[in-house]
């Protein structure tokens, strides 16, 4: 189906992606898995090669490209070689907006440069140890004092959070405002009183660094806060919808590469001498997976294309969001069971893409929350 949503200036990109890939990823990605981190200089090369910054502003070193498919293509490639630890995607299709939509013009001179050359890293830090979907039940707090904002509290779960020069803080500025009392504030690396903890040790994508970090009475100029004080839900609200739409681009591509490479399998191993794909059961599950990811790919593309028409509605990318990521988690678990004791090895890509799947219904809102939302949308 993605003919119908890509033209050929997309699959030129598409060219291009694969190339710097098998360049300079894909050579190295098992070794930055065994490292939990990837190589900070790759950044800096995704940067030059013009991966970074897709829908900056080329005044700013951006592509200037204002069309959601390079994002999605970006993340297809990255997600269909098996480079895991790349975070570009967190820094595309999440942290761009913010930098682009709510800053000043001195904030975009100051930060877009460095963004778009991959010299400066970006996370966004919403999680904590108490609080993940529940802005209300932030307790990282923002108080302003004069020309700064003085910062206390604790991230957890934090993507490209060791590697992160730049990290937009999600905090309390008006502690009994719940979350219409929530801020977002730009804390940048040798902020005095910011600190990384341990990187943590995940279940998969073990060499994409999540981290943790802590704030004490860490002290930030107050030209650091982006958008308005006290309306950082809103600001979170009309980007969550961009964020899931990439995380379920990221779940239809992981579907695709899983069910691919277990066809082949399929029709390669052989049992009581004959493929096992030639088995009545194996063969109906493989057809079901078939036309689950078809239906997905179908839904996914119609949502790209809303959204770069500026229709995506929070509802349709909730829909998207849980569906293709529990997909994806399906594919991947029938599609280790259909491999046999070798799905259960690292050296096939089917085991690692199974460990790498089972966040997907986790973050950016998990399938719970995804379901509370279309719920809502429905007037229940």
């Amino acid at each position: 189906m993605e003919q119908h949503l890509y033209e050929p200036v997309h699959e030129e990109f598409r060219d291009l992606c694969r190339e710097f890939l098998v360049r300079e990823a894909i050579p190295n990605h098992a070794a930055w898995e065994k490292a939990g981190l990837v190589d900070r200089e790759v950044w800096r090369k995704a940067g030059a090669a013009g991966l970074l910054g897709l829908d900056v502003a080329e005044e700013y070193g951006g592509g200037g490209q204002h069309d959601f498919r390079f994002n999605a293509v970006l993340v297809e490639e990255i997600i269909r070689a098996g480079c895991s630890g790349l975070g570009f995607g967190l820094h595309n299709d999440v942290v761009a907006p913010y930098l682009t939509e709510l800053t000043t013009e001195d904030q975009r001179k100051r930060w877009l440069p460095g963004f778009c050359r991959g010299d400066i890293i970006t996370a966004i830090a919403m999680s904590e140890p108490g609080a993940g979907s529940d802005l209300a039940g932030v307790r990282t707090t923002a108080v302003r004092d004069g020309d700064h904002y003085v910062l206390n509290g604790q991230k957890t779960f934090i993507t490209n959070g060791v590697h992160a020069d730049l990290v937009i803080v999600v905090a309390k500025t008006a502690t009994d405002e719940g979350a219409h009392g929530v801020s977002l504030i730009v804390v940048e690396r040798g902020a005095p009183g910011f600190a990384r903890g341990r990187r943590l040790e995940k279940v998969g994508l073990k060499a994409n660094d999540t981290a943790e970090l802590f704030f004490d009475e860490c002290h930030v100029p107050a030209e650091n806060l982006i958008g308005t004080e006290n309306h950082g839900f809103y600001h979170l609200m009309a980007n969550l919808p961009r964020e899931r739409l990439g995380i379920a681009v990221a779940a239809v591509a992981a579907a695709e590469a899983i069910l691919s490479m277990t066809l082949d399998y399929a029709r390669s191993r052989e049992a009581f001498g004959r493929p096992i794909g030639k088995f009545q059961h194996n063969r109906f599950l493989l057809a079901e997976l078939d036309t689950e990811v078809t239906i997905a790919r179908t839904f996914l593309n119609h949502c790209v294309v809303e959204h770069n028409a500026g229709r995506l509605s929070v509802t349709d990318a909730a829909k998207a969001k849980w569906w293709t990521t529990e997909l994806q988690n399906r594919v991947a678990d029938r599609c280790v069971q259909l491999h046999g004791g070798y799905g259960y090895m690292l050296e096939y890509p089917v085991a690692k893409a199974w460990l790498d799947s089972r966040v997907q219904t986790i973050y950016g809102g998990t399938t719970e929350i995804m379901k509370e939302i279309i719920g809502r949308g429905l007037g229940l």
